[in-house]
C-alpha cells in the first residue's frame, strides 16, 4: 500500500534537507509508476520530472505512434492532481479552452443570470494534444494561464488553482491543417522535447507487453501539497555564481549581433530569451535535487541546453537550405562557450 501523503503542516515543519531527500524520492516513485507503462525514454521521463518540479510546461514532439499522449496522461495518473485534455482541431473556439457565461435561470428568484462555466484549462495538468492543429486565435487561449497562471474572460479574471502545467503535444512530420505555434508561445514552454524511435530491444518490449496482458495499473505516489513543497525547495537551492554566469553566458552568444560568432550571424535570425536563461538555472537546480546533489552544476546547464534553447533559437533561410538544425548550432554553442576554470 502506498503511505499516506503527508499534510502541508507537515511539510512545513520539514527544512530544505529533508525536503531535497523526499524530492529525489519522490521522482523515483514517479518514474517507476511511469516504468510500469512506458519503456525505454529515460531521458524523456528526467526531462519532463525536472518540468514538473521547476513548475515548467513542456512541448513533447515526435512522430506518431511514440507515446507522447500516453506519457503524459500516465504522469497525470501518477500525480494526485486535477487532469484535463484538450484535442486541439482547427475549428477549436477560445471559449472552449478557457470557458464561457452562460444564462442560467435562478432557482431562487426565477430571474436569469451570466454565470461562468470554467473551461478545460482549469485544472492542475492540462494535456494539449496536437496543440499546432488549431488557429493562432486559440492557441493564443493557452497564453496567459501558461505565464501568468490565470484567465481572463469577458473582462474578469480567473485565478488557476497551482500547480498548474501544460503539457502539449506535437508531430513534427505533417503539415497540412497545422498552424506553427507563435514565438511568444514557443517561449513560454520551458522545455521542448524530443521523442524519438526506441532500440530494437525497447520495441519489442513495447510489443510484448502491449499485446498481452493489460498494464500494471498506475498509482498516485505525490500529492499536491507536496508537488507544491518540492517547487519551493527548487527554487530555494543555493547555485553558485559562475553558473548562473555560463548559463546567461549560453543564451546571450545564442543571439546574433556585435561579438556573436561566425556561425550564430550566419545562422540565426533570433536568440534566446531572458526566459531561456531562467529555465537553464531553474532546470539545472531540479536535475541536482532529482540525483540527490545539493548544488547545481554546469553538467546540469549543459545537460539541458538543448531541450530549452531548441525551440527558442530561430534559424534564418540559410540554416533551412543548408540543413543546419538547431539542435547541431547548440552543440556548437556548448563548444564555443568556455567553462570557467574552477569548473564545479
Amino acid at each position: 500500500m502506498t503511505a499516506p501523503a503527508p499534510s502541508t503542516s507537515e511539510l512545513d515543519r520539514l527544512d530544505d534537507g529533508a525536503l531535497a531527500d523526499r524530492l529525489q524520492g519522490a521522482g523515483q516513485r514517479i518514474a517507476t509508476e511511469l516504468r510500469k507503462v512506458i519503456v525505454g525514454q529515460d531521458v524523456v521521463v528526467e526531462q519532463a520530472l525536472i518540468a514538473l518540479f521547476a513548475g515548467g510546461n513542456c512541448l513533447l514532439v515526435g512522430v506518431p505512434g511514440l507515446a507522447k499522449t500516453l506519457l503524459i496522461s500516465t504522469l497525470a495518473r501518477a500525480l494526485d492532481l486535477k487532469f484535463s485534455r484538450i484535442q486541439f482541431t482547427p475549428d477549436l473556439m477560445p471559449s472552449d479552452v478557457t470557458g464561457t457565461d452562460v444564462i442560467q435561470d435562478d432557482p431562487a428568484t426565477g430571474q436569469r443570470r451570466l454565470a461562468f462555466m470554467p473551461g478545460p484549462v482549469f485544472t492542475n495538468v492540462l494535456l494539449a494534444d496536437e496543440i499546432n492543429r488549431t488557429p493562432p486565435k486559440t492557441q493564443s487561449a493557452l497564453l496567459e494561464a501558461m505565464q501568468e497562471r490565470r484567465v481572463t474572460v469577458q473582462g474578469r479574471t480567473y485565478e488557476l488553482d497551482k500547480p498548474f502545467f501544460v503539457f502539449a503535444t506535437q508531430n513534427p512530420i505533417e503539415l497540412e491543417g497545422t498552424y506553427p505555434l507563435p514565438e511568444a508561445q514557443l517561449d513560454r514552454f520551458m522545455l521542448e522535447i524530443l521523442l524519438d524511435y526506441l532500440p530494437e530491444e525497447d520495441e519489442v518490449a513495447v510489443v510484448k507487453s502491449t499485446t498481452s496482458l493489460p498494464p500494471e495499473a498506475v498509482q498516485p505516489v505525490v500529492s499536491k501539497e507536496e508537488i507544491l513543497a518540492y517547487q519551493r525547495v527548487v527554487r530555494r537551492l543555493p547555485i553558485a555564481d559562475a553558473v548562473t554566469r555560463y548559463a546567461v553566458k549560453l543564451v546571450r552568444t545564442s543571439r546574433p549581433g556585435d561579438g556573436a560568432p561566425d556561425y550564430v550571424k550566419q545562422f540565426v535570425s533570433y536568440g534566446a530569451s531572458v526566459r531561456a536563461a531562467q529555465a537553464l538555472v531553474l532546470g539545472a537546480k531540479a536535475r541536482a535535487l532529482l540525483q540527490g546533489r545539493a548544488s547545481a552544476s554546469f553538467e546540469d546547464v549543459r545537460a539541458l541546453a538543448r531541450p530549452v534553447l531548441r525551440h527558442r533559437v530561430l534559424v534564418n533561410f540559410t540554416a533551412q537550405s543548408e540543413k543546419v538544425s538547431t539542435d547541431s548550432l547548440i552543440g556548437r554553442l556548448l563548444e564555443s562557450v568556455p567553462l570557467p576554470r574552477s569548473s564545479l
